[in-house]
């Protein structure tokens, strides 16, 4: 099989992120009552390189690799000749002589493309400035896993237009449902990539006219990793867009809530709304190794029947 990345969700076809969120729920099904049996890596190598900090990526890929029989390597810049000013291409080039795939959490997106271009084996982003599609995996397997098929539903993206928010807008093309943004003026989402989307997106500035009638509410902290600095400016601008109860009760009654973690309680939401049974954040984030797993199986080995 040739060479496969994953730096967006645009880089497979629908077909084949249909087939990888029910791959994910198979293979979760079947840890949850065997275990972890099924061993379809042994000796497989998974290179993990992290310029930005990580919790639920860095535990779910390397959990992925063991229970998969396989091994992960842990590589931050001061563990690779990366961070000594090495090439990309040249890092990348030596690596794919060593390991079977590269997992990189990244600043620039053009840097992890530059690095795709010269490897030989499968590299996933797991995170840049401009997207994160591996989050998307796990929001839409709990999105299917809890309401069944997503087609032609609403979901409601509320805050900054930043990687998340893009990659909300490729799974909506991709998946084929309608998304709503919700964001004050001057934090939309990459031109570009908003006119993609098409009809399927929209922008409202209201809060509570965006979450009106949706099937899922999502959000994400006001400043991102890099953007500290801009704290207080931000927290200005988005005053009037915290998540709370009050503003779920205004979607369907049996609308979800999700967030990709860590969650600033008190800022973006309100500070018991993860205690709300709406909020399945913890399913969630617990759906990142196996939507993972399914990914890195897909990108190793194709389309399997275990």
């Amino acid at each position: 099989m040739a060479t496969r990345h994953f730096l967006t969700l645009l880089d497979l076809t629908p077909d084949e992120l249909h087939y990888l969120i029910q791959r994910a729920i198979t293979i979760k099904s079947n840890l949850k009552a065997q275990g972890p049996r099924y061993t379809p890596l042994p000796n497989r190598t998974l290179a993990m390189i992290f310029e930005k900090s990580s919790t639920r990526t860095r535990v779910s890929f390397e959990t992925a690799m063991a229970q998969f029989g396989g091994h992960a390597l842990f590589l931050s810049p001061r563990d690779t000749q990366l961070g000594r000013g090495e090439p990309i291409e040249d890092t990348a080039r030596v690596l794919a002589e060593m390991v079977d795939a590269v997992m990189i959490r990244t600043f620039s997106h053009q840097g992890l493309e530059t690095f795709a271009n010269a490897s030989s084996v499968p590299v996933i982003n797991a995170l840049s400035d401009d997207y994160h599609p591996c989050q998307l995996l796990a929001d839409i397997m709990t999105w299917t896993e809890l309401r069944g098929a997503v087609k032609g539903g609403t979901a409601v993206w509320i805050g900054d237009g930043n990687n998340m928010c893009h990659s909300w807008i490729n799974a909506a093309r991709q998946f084929d449902f309608n998304l709503r943004i919700c964001c004050p003026e001057g934090y939309e989402p990459r031109h570009d990539i908003l006119q993609a989307g098409g009809d399927r997106i929209t922008v409202v500035r209201d809060p509570k006219q965006a979450v009106a009638d949706a099937d899922l509410v999502t959000t994400d902290v006001w400043a991102s990793m890099g953007q500290e600095q801009e704290q207080a400016k931000r927290e200005a601008a988005f005053a009037g867009y915290q998540v709370t109860e009050a503003l779920l009760d205004l979607a369907k009654d049996d609308a979800l809530f999700l967030h990709c973690l860590p969650a600033h309680r008190g800022e973006e939401i309100s500070m018991t709304l993860l205690d709300d049974p709406r909020a399945v954040v913890w399913q969630e984030a617990g759906n990142r190794l196996h939507a993972q797993k399914a990914l890195i199986e897909f990108l190793l080995l194709g389309k399997v029947d275990a």
